[in-house]
């Protein structure tokens, strides 16, 4: 997987104890290190329980911070550290509706549902149907019923539930697909790891009535956005 280890598939053997105290710290670390910072992601990232998200095979990793595989192609749950990471800039708060692009193994989506609160809205595409059906059990499984679900061409968006107050692309893509950039609403903010140079740069865009705003945030190592918008059939 690109430029990470990972570890070899093991017969899981942590306890449910096990996982609580490897969730706990890490919340910790990620706070020491200036991750996290809202209160709302730190309550999300306790309550949601990563390691239920994750392939058996891979269960006891589920707090190390290495991209792990999952059905689909070139399909992976992300770092830890990356929820935080893209919701911090993004400022998810409760009663947002937010547009995730890329759904995983689901995780992100139950995340950002326990941020949102029942006053807000998450949806999530997915354009793989064997990574479309995996996330869809793991939330089932979880008891997240309200999380709309959608198999297509994230970078098409969902534009019958937009506008959206927030959106993440999960997946590096050469531009911002200009749907995604129609369904944000005024106000708005979208993040996405962007190829610049062959370098994928994680930016933060707001949207207001002028135009658009960029800031970039930092190096990242995501797999490449997949459909219409993939960075294979834009223009350099």
């Amino acid at each position: 997987m690109q430029g990470w280890l990972i570890p070899p598939p093991t017969r899981p053997t942590k306890t449910a104890r096990d996982f609580v105290r490897e969730r706990e710290s890490k919340v910790r670390v990620l706070e020491a290190q200036g991750y996290l910072k809202s209160e709302r992601i730190k309550q999300a990232l306790l309550k949601v329980r990563r390691e239920e998200f994750i392939p058996e095979e891979y269960r006891d990793y589920a707090y190390l911070e290495v991209p792990l595989p999952l059905p689909g192609e070139q399909a992976t749950i992300s770092c830890p550290h990356s929820y935080p990471l893209f919701y911090e800039p993004l400022g998810l708060d409760l009663g947002q509706r937010f547009l995730e692009v890329g759904v995983g193994s689901g995780y992100g989506a139950a995340l950002a549902r326990e941020v949102v609160g029942a006053q807000g809205l998450v949806v999530s595409i997915e354009i793989d149907p064997l990574t479309y059906a995996y996330a869809q059990g793991n939330l089932a499984r979880a008891g997240y019923h309200d999380i709309v679900l959608v198999q297509g061409d994230g970078g098409q968006g969902y534009a019958p539930l937009s506008p959206y107050d927030r959106i993440a692309i999960t997946a590096a893509c050469a531009e911002i697909p200009a749907p995604l950039i129609e369904q944000l609403r005024i106000g708005g903010k979208l993040i996405a790891p962007l190829l610049e140079r062959g370098v994928q740069i994680l930016t933060l865009i707001e949207k207001n009535a002028a135009g658009i705003e960029r800031r970039r945030i930092c190096e990242v190592l995501y797999v490449p956005l997949r459909g219409s918008a993939s960075p294979s059939t834009e223009s350099s």
